[in-house]
């Protein structure tokens, strides 16, 4: 592991190198999407320069410390020894630290995110529960400084949520957001339980990357588009048209609908979004099956159907099962503070493509 990460980390090195002699290049002004491609590399690189210097200055140091601990002086080698385990766990760190970012970007991790949240067995309190994961992922980005774009949502009963879809804009969000994608179950005693029991529910999140036209094209002719009036919470008419689009691809099946824009063509334009975001997330699927034939993968590749998460209330825990991470800090996680659980994922992850 060590070997390889020191080959993706020469190759990293001197590929920052090329890059900043071809942003000084004057012919490469003259190219805006060019430009703007090595200006991200250039930025992404960066922190691997950083990181990567700090490594070799970290590493000189604690070799030099090595070498004075052995010495005779009692009290100096003791001195030495303790700087030696600072300097080895820093060490360690920073390369922890430059694993993911020595990975090959996938190019659609710098994509919007289309996330989808539904949910699932367990009545009214997987609505509630929906309803808080909605609430959760609204406060985590925006401290991360991103923005949401509501596409579509349908209230469940007692103030849950049946279904919300959203577009989270932001640098890297489908590449951060995805590992969202699977079953969470939550274990807690619902506001409906006189007894005290505790329940088990659960709710679904499928993270998307936002399609461009290009990536999927559709033919009109494999369209169905059906408009009706649109309905609120309890089906009452919220307006008077029949502004309201669903719109099913009928070599696939799926189906969206979309009533929450004012006008009947921009239901349609947040509808297509939509369903071109899910033709490729099947798309790339199909891909990972297959490439998931080939080998074992040690972490989820996002089926919706695999339970990725289980919250438990009484015990105050949260816990990822494809990393078996466990974090006893469940107001904060529903606070939004899910960092740690996405970065330990993404470092699982870099761990498997660097070692395959």
């Amino acid at each position: 592991m060590l070997s390889h990460l020191r080959d993706r980390m020469a190759e990293a090195l001197q590929r920052a190198v090329e890059v900043e002699q071809l942003l000084a290049d004057p012919e490469t002004t003259k190219d805006a999407s060019r430009l703007a491609d090595l200006g991200r590399e250039h930025h992404r690189l960066a922190e691997v320069v950083a990181k990567a210097n700090r490594l070799a200055k970290a590493e000189q140091e604690r070799d030099e410390a090595r070498e004075m601990a052995a010495g005779d002086d009692p009290d100096f080698a003791a001195e030495a020894k303790a700087e030696l385990v600072r300097l080895e766990a820093e060490c360690a760190a920073l390369e922890k630290a430059l694993l993911p970012l020595l990975i090959p970007r996938d190019p659609l991790d710098d994509r919007p995110a289309i996330v989808e949240i539904r949910a699932g067995t367990g009545g009214d309190e997987a609505g509630l529960f929906a309803g808080d994961l909605l609430r959760r992922y609204t406060r985590f980005i925006e401290r991360r400084g991103w923005r949401s774009e509501p596409s579509s949502y349908s209230e469940g009963t007692l103030g849950g949520v049946k279904e919300s879809i959203f577009k989270v804009v932001g640098d890297g969000a489908f590449g951060l957001l995805r590992w969202e994608s699977g079953v969470h179950r939550v274990q807690r005693v619902p506001a409906t339980e006189s007894q005290g029991r505790i329940h088990t529910s659960a709710a679904t999140v499928a993270v998307l990357p936002e399609a461009e036209e290009v990536d999927m094209k559709i033919e009109e002719k494999d369209l169905r588009i059906d408009v009706f009036r649109s309905s609120g919470p309890g089906g009452q008419s919220v307006n008077t048209t029949d502004s309201a689009v669903r719109i099913t691809h009928l070599p696939t099946g799926i189906v969206v609908s979309q009533q929450d824009q004012k006008s009947q063509l921009q239901n349609k334009a947040k509808g297509m979004e939509v369903l071109r975001a899910r033709l490729l997330d099947l798309r790339l699927s199909e891909q990972e099956a297959e490439r998931s034939r080939m080998r074992k993968s040690q972490v989820s590749t996002g089926d919706r159907s695999a339970k990725i998460r289980t919250y438990n209330f009484p015990q105050g825990r949260v816990t990822d099962h494809r990393v078996g991470l466990t974090l006893y800090d469940i107001d904060g996680v529903m606070n939004g503070d899910i960092a740690p659980f996405l970065e330990a994922i993404a470092l699982a992850s870099a761990e498997e493509k660097l070692s395959g």
